[in-house]
C-alpha cells in the first residue's frame, strides 16, 4: 500500500461534503493496486455506487422528461452513468489526484478512464453510506449536472412534444393540446389515435401502441405542418 496518504480535507472540500465516518472516504480513495487484500478496497464501493448513481439518474430524468418514453430514458441514463461522463466528473473536481494507488500509478488526470469513473462510484457510496441517500443524490447531481445537461438536450431534438411546446408557445401564442380520436384492441394491445390542436387549428392525428407515442408522433406531424421539421427526403 502506498505509504503516501490523500489529504483528506482538501479533498472532503473537493467533493463538497464532510464525513462523518473518515474511514468511509479513505476506503473510497483506497484502490485495488495498493490494499493489502482486494477487500480493502474501493471495489465493493464502486459497486454500491454504480446502483445509487442510476437511482439518481433515472429519478431526475423522470422528473425533468414527463413526455419521454422508457426507451428514450434508457438511452440518456445510458449516457449519463458511461464510464467516459462518470470520469469527466471525477477529473472535473479533481477527484483522481487523491487515490491512494500502488507502484506504477501516479495520482492524477492521466490515469485510465476506467479507474477515474470507478473512483465517483466509490465517492458516490461513501457518501451514501455516511449520510444516506439525500447527500448522495446532491452530490450527483452537482458534479454530474453538466452530463445530465447534455445528455437531455442531445435528446431534445427528438422529443417532438417539447419542441411543439416551444414553438407554439414561442411563435403561435398557443399551447397544445392532445385529443383521444379512437382507440382499437384488446385491452393488452391497444392502438390510440391522437390528433393536436392548437388554437383553432387541428393538425393530423396519428396511431401508437400506447398514448403517450401516439402524442408524439402526432407533435411531429403537426411540426411537419408548420415548417418546423423537414421531410426526410427535403433533408437529403
Amino acid at each position: 500500500m502506498s505509504d503516501v496518504l490523500p489529504d483528506l480535507d482538501r479533498c472532503q472540500s473537493a467533493v463538497g461534503y464532510s464525513f462523518s465516518d473518515r474511514d468511509l472516504l479513505e476506503s473510497a480513495l483506497t484502490h485495488a493496486s495498493s490494499a493489502n487484500i482486494r477487500q480493502d478496497s474501493n471495489e465493493r464501493m464502486e459497486f454500491l455506487g454504480d446502483a445509487v448513481l442510476g437511482l439518481v439518474v433515472c429519478h431526475e430524468l423522470y422528473e425533468r422528461l414527463p413526455d419521454s418514453l422508457e426507451g428514450d430514458l434508457t438511452k440518456i441514463k445510458s449516457a449519463v452513468v458511461s464510464r467516459r461522463s462518470c470520469a469527466s466528473a471525477a477529473n472535473r473536481i479533481g477527484l483522481t489526484q487523491y487515490l491512494v494507488l500502488g507502484q506504477g500509478l501516479e495520482p492524477g488526470e492521466q490515469l485510465p478512464q476506467s479507474l477515474a469513473a470507478c473512483a465517483i462510484e466509490a465517492m458516490i457510496a461513501a457518501i451514501y453510506l455516511d449520510g444516506g441517500l439525500d447527500p448522495a443524490r446532491e452530490f450527483i447531481l452537482r458534479v454530474m449536472g453538466p452530463e445530465i445537461d447534455a445528455a437531455v438536450g442531445s435528446d431534445h431534438q427528438f422529443n417532438f412534444k417539447s419542441q411543439l411546446q416551444q414553438h407554439a408557445q414561442r411563435l403561435l401564442r398557443g399551447t397544445p393540446h392532445y385529443e383521444l380520436l379512437d382507440e382499437k384492441g384488446p385491452d393488452h394491445s391497444k392502438c390510440f389515435e391522437i390528433a393536436v390542436t392548437i388554437g383553432h387549428r387541428r393538425f393530423p392525428s396519428a396511431w401508437g401502441p400506447s398514448k403517450k407515442e401516439a402524442e408524439q408522433k402526432a407533435a411531429r406531424l403537426a411540426l411537419h405542418a408548420l415548417g418546423v421539421l423537414k421531410d426526410e427526403a427535403e433533408e437529403e
